[in-house]
């Protein structure tokens, strides 16, 4: 496990149980995403840890439009500006994703293939996985043209590898053994 990640969990963890408590997922999540965003930008990055800049000021930078300066959020960041982990906001926002599907019971499938898939097929395929994992799905799609044909399924721990150069490599190795 990386020290990014291991630095963003105990944040996460309470980013979520914050947001959680507060009945307010997917506003956080938003916040999140949005602070996440900033702190990846190259030339914010090269701004953290500048003595010259002032915590509310860096604070200011990281909060949503219209967002109040004392809100929970703010306060949230301004900790995080106190114990200077600004530069792992996208993995806390990443791990907060996860607890919040976790919590809405909600999968987060990738589907990587040769061509776009229609979407009357994109709804068939959500609705399978949704029986075989018990989970709503919220579906990813991802165009890779070195799959020939068919796709790549990665739902977490399980990927379902259906493509042409799957199957050709399957029927490669038992010829082979």
């Amino acid at each position: 496990m990386s020290s990014a990640l291991t630095l963003a969990r105990p944040y996460a963890r309470a980013a979520f149980e914050l947001a959680r408590d507060g009945g307010a997922l997917g506003d956080w999540a938003r916040r999140l995403g949005f602070a996440a965003q900033v702190a990846a930008d190259p030339r914010v990055a090269a701004l953290l840890g500048d003595p010259r800049i002032g915590e509310d000021d860096f604070v200011a930078l990281f909060l949503p439009e219209g967002e109040p300066a004392d809100s929970a959020f703010a306060a949230f960041l301004r900790l995080l500006v106190e114990n200077g982990r600004l530069p792992v906001l996208p993995e806390i926002g990443a791990l907060f994703e996860a607890l919040k599907h976790e919590a809405e019971r909600v999968l987060k499938v990738r589907v990587r293939a040769a061509a776009p898939i229609a979407a009357g097929e994109a709804d068939k395929l959500k609705d399978a996985l949704k029986r075989r994992f018990g989970r709503d799905i919220e579906l990813e799609q991802a165009i890779d043209p070195a799959i020939l044909g068919g796709a790549v399924i990665d739902a977490g721990d399980v990927v379902i590898d259906g493509s042409v150069r799957g199957r050709l490599a399957r029927l490669e190795q038992a010829l082979t053994h």
